[in-house]
């Protein structure tokens, strides 16, 4: 493989591959948490519209709507996206429903004695969200969002067929222009695996951090991190500081 297939192709292919993961990974994570609190509200019609919205988006092709937005839209609203914008949005909706999902289970995972408590203070629904329910469930959150996000760089891959100059689409020019068909998709598998691998290590040390923000340590055991859980007495503990903290704000 030559150097000028590196600078000119797959160099530039895996920048755009980092862009889109970016991009849609903040669309997406904008859609989960907007969704996914909608899907809790006490107003039947707010969660039945939010409901709808992740069973069409869950249920249909990112691929298709890629196409949908590229190609169809253009010709039924007369407004072009660009292609990567129209690869971001459909990855980041289709996605983002997946993560509604997670957002709604961690913040139903919370205590209710905590929610009580907050009630108990006379926080409004907002407050209790903001300062008592939402950072202990954003911890719950992070290894679930690890891995939609290892899935989402791995989507990305799609966006070649509306021509986007991603690694996927490098790698078809390279192949095209050399005919080392087996070289080149192994070199894109070993760029795929590094992205995801880096992602990965971020991810965990998000995890940690926010894990002992709410005084959850974890520790290694055989190489793998492991939560402490607290116990009965640290938890109302943990609750009232952080219910006493939100309301000296």
């Amino acid at each position: 493989m030559t150097a000028g297939l590196w600078e000119n192709w797959l160099l530039p292919g895996v920048w755009i591959t980092i862009q889109l993961t970016l991009y849609s990974a903040a669309f997406a994570t904008v859609v989960a948490f907007g969704i996914g609190l909608a899907r809790r509200s006490p107003l039947w019609i707010v969660r039945f519209l939010s409901g709808f919205y992740v069973e069409v988006f869950r249920g249909t092709s990112a691929l298709v709507l890629m196409f949908w937005l590229a190609f169809v839209m253009p010709l039924a609203f007369h407004w072009q996206l660009f292609p990567m914008w129209a690869a971001v949005l459909a990855l980041g909706l289709t996605y983002g429903a997946y993560g509604s999902e997670i957002v709604r289970g961690a913040v139903a995972s919370v205590a209710p004695a905590q929610r009580e408590a907050a009630i108990a203070l006379s926080f409004t629904p907002a407050q209790r969200m903001r300062r008592v329910i939402l950072p202990q469930a954003i911890p719950e959150m992070i290894p679930p969002f690890n891995n939609l996000l290892i899935e989402l760089l791995k989507g990305t891959a799609l966006v070649s067929a509306v021509n986007v100059a991603d690694i996927t689409f490098a790698g078809q020019l390279s192949r095209l222009a050399t005919g080392e068909s087996a070289q080149i998709y192994s070199l894109i598998l070993v760029m795929y695996f590094v992205l995801a691998f880096v992602l990965t290590r971020l991810m965990r040390l998000l995890e940690r951090r926010a894990k002992a923000g709410i005084g959850q340590i974890p520790e290694k055991r055989g190489g793998a991190l492991v939560t402490r859980k607290l116990s009965a007495r640290q938890e109302t503990e943990q609750s009232s500081n952080l219910i006493t903290g939100g309301g000296a704000q």
